[in-house]
């Protein structure tokens, strides 16, 4: 399940930072790599901070997980570790396209986490015998 950040009750509450440490299924339909898929649950760190002066929050995100499958280039079993970090800006109200928005004192990061996980993936998949032979 993904959280999502109560603006509201944290301001009443006087929180003003905080950091999320959570797991999410991610979806197969980002993957644009022929044969590869998810191994596992997407872990992720969100580290939040609310700017008093406007209500916008600011957010920093790591996300890690593993792609398995077939080599982009010669179809042998492949796998690979990725670590991909990330911010972004939630402003009330209004969405200008450079930052996302949320309503209702509530801050859904559902949108924010599928974003960061196209750009992290690679554009295709190696075994580590290809990647060896591209590096050289």
């Amino acid at each position: 399940m993904i959280p999502e950040i109560d603006v509201r009750a944290c301001v009443a509450r006087q929180i003003y930072e905080g950091t999320l440490s959570f797991s999410f299924q991610a979806d197969d339909d980002v993957l644009d790599i022929p044969f590869a898929r998810f191994q596992g649950d997407v872990q992720a760190v969100l580290d939040w901070a609310i700017l008093t002066d406007n209500r916008t929050v600011e957010a920093h995100i790591k996300l890690a997980f593993t792609l398995e499958g077939a080599c982009s280039r010669c179809l042998a079993e492949a796998s690979e570790d990725i670590v991909y970090e990330a911010d972004a800006s939630f402003v009330p109200g209004g969405d200008d396209g450079e930052e996302y928005a949320y309503a209702g004192g509530k801050v859904v990061l559902k949108e924010f986490l599928r974003d960061s996980l196209v750009f992290a993936l690679p554009s295709r998949l190696l075994c580590k015998p290809c990647a060896q032979w591209e590096k050289e």
